[in-house]
């Protein structure tokens, strides 16, 4: 019941964002349990219910550098996040998929991300 609440309680929250233009970022705590790491493409793809998938990826990445940010001193990223620009901490996904159309590429990321740059550095390219 109370799962079921809170998925209830969840759709509510996207819509009154939506209605009120709310903006929001995009997170969640499942990276702290590796096994479920790779469900978190799926997950946000599946939020394209609420939002256009350019939108979303804006979420998980730009405003996600925006709010962290206004954390003040507690932020531990000297330079910009979740944009590219110079200066900023480089970090770049290349994927097999069209990110305007949908987002299903993500529920697959060993598939389907071809280039994983973190800080500049490359940790994967079968470009």
């Amino acid at each position: 019941e109370s799962q079921r609440q809170v998925a209830q309680g969840t759709v509510r929250a996207y819509e009154l964002a939506q209605k009120h233009g709310i903006k929001t970022g995009w997170g969640t705590d499942i990276l702290f349990n590796p096994k479920n790491t790779p469900t978190q493409g799926r997950q946000l793809a599946k939020l394209t219910r609420f939002y256009d998938p350019l939108t979303l990826l804006a979420q998980a990445t730009a405003t996600n550098g925006e709010l962290l940010a206004l954390s003040g001193e507690r932020n531990p990223y000297p330079h910009a996040l979740g944009r590219i620009a110079p200066g900023a901490y480089a970090d770049l996904l290349v994927a097999d998929g069209d990110p305007a159309v949908n987002l299903d590429f993500l529920g697959d990321p060993q598939r389907n991300l071809r280039l994983i740059m973190k800080d500049g550095k490359v940790h994967k390219n079968t470009l």
